[in-house]
């Protein structure tokens, strides 16, 4: 195939997206704290992963640029932290999420994305057997793909086939992963890390693989995700989070043994071979992980106005498992999907259409993502408009 055919393919590919309602492209936004410009017209967020408010806290925010240190703060490390890149504010930051996790170890990484794409691939082999929930972010899935380990995707939070694959398998390979996400990200349901614990420990070699990305900041006592909330932290043996969320930052991590970290360390390729992240980003993380400790109004008053939204969402007549702060509603079809998020975004709020692949066939949906900056007249407002 030369290139213009290539081009011919991916315009005809462009096309056929389009008259299936799944085509994107890029907003042209404007953002103003918790509010949304775009076309002129002002709309509240319900589409950001801002779920402590900290990305519009303007008095957070110079708190930490009035500290005389971070003049010193460096705008690039310019190498990867097995280089010269691994500046003392990376020892800073794991020192401070292992004295809050009481773990062992913790590994900053790039992004949740080299997090995922990367652990996996390097603690699994050959004669490893992933067992992934079906529900899984992309990145995970990723990750599984280019790792050398078998994988089964289990139904979503079905544990009676995860039991089940446990049992038939655990005999055959060295190692068994079970793999989950605590919150799931399009559906807003709850992992039952207890029960993952429970058949962990039934069959030797068995370890257990958290996403907390969307838990992490808004879940348990002191924000570290539904395993505190769960009291089940020391037997999650890769507890990951990230700092793009809920922590305003950027960047992610995982918890764990110091042994993995090492081992993470030495093999682990999206951690080797890229540049780490800026020195003064780090220290904003920093920043923001020792305020999120004490945020415990917010995280209350989001579980509150979840809770309100969900029972206006189940009396409106949808049906819906989530147990957090996000909130889907399942349209089904991608165009008439993409009607309802205009329409929402008329009356002023902006919730964004979620479709496949991001989803599956069929299920496309309104996704909201609440915030602790929403007052209770503007969750009035959405219920009455929803």
């Amino acid at each position: 195939m030369n290139y213009t055919d290539k081009e011919t393919a991916c315009k005809q590919e462009l096309i056929q997206l389009e008259q299936t309602g799944n085509l994107r492209g890029l907003p042209g936004i404007e953002l103003d704290g918790k509010w949304i410009h775009l076309d002129e017209k002002k709309m509240l967020n319900l589409s950001s992963n801002d779920y402590l408010g900290i990305a519009s806290d303007q008095k957070m925010r110079q708190d930490f640029l009035s500290n005389p240190d971070i003049d010193k703060a460096i705008f690039s490390s310019s190498s990867s932290r097995l280089l010269t890149g691994n500046y003392p504010v990376y020892q800073k930051v794991e020192r401070l999420l292992t004295d809050l996790y009481k773990k062992e170890s913790a590994l900053v990484f790039s992004s949740g994305y080299h997090m995922n794409m990367g652990i996996l691939p390097a603690i699994a082999d050959k004669n490893t057997l992933i067992l992934a929930d079906k529900l899984v972010h992309a990145s995970i899935i990723d990750g599984i793909r280019i790792s050398s380990a078998q994988c089964i995707r289990y139904r979503h939070q079905d544990y009676r086939q995860l039991e089940e694959l446990l049992d038939k398998h655990h005999a055959g390979f060295r190692s068994m992963i079970i793999v989950t996400e605590s919150i799931f990200s399009m559906d807003g349901d709850v992992s039952p890390l207890p029960l993952l614990v429970q058949l962990k420990k039934k069959y030797p070699n068995t370890f257990l693989y958290v996403d907390e990305a969307h838990a992490v900041g808004v879940r348990g006592l002191n924000g570290l995700g539904i395993a505190e909330e769960e009291d089940c932290i020391p037997e999650i043996d890769f507890l990951c989070g990230t700092f793009g969320k809920a922590f305003a930052s950027m960047g992610g991590f995982v918890v764990c043994s110091k042994i993995f970290r090492d081992y993470l360390i030495n093999r682990m390729r999206t951690f080797i071979f890229t540049t780490a992240l800026p020195p003064i980003q780090l220290e904003w993380s920093f920043f923001v992980l020792n305020q999120m400790i004490n945020m415990k109004e917010e995280r209350m008053w989001l579980r509150k106005s979840s809770q309100k939204v969900k029972e206006a969402l189940e009396g409106k007549g949808f049906t819906s498992t989530s147990s957090s702060h996000i909130l889907p509603v399942v349209i089904g079809d991608s165009k008439e999907t993409i009607l309802k998020a205009g329409e929402m975004q008329r009356k002023g709020f902006y919730m964004l259409p979620v479709r496949p692949p991001t989803v599956p066939e069929g299920t496309s949906r309104l996704r909201i993502s609440l915030t602790a900056g929403i007052t209770s007249a503007e969750l009035n407002q959405l219920i009455q408009n929803l």
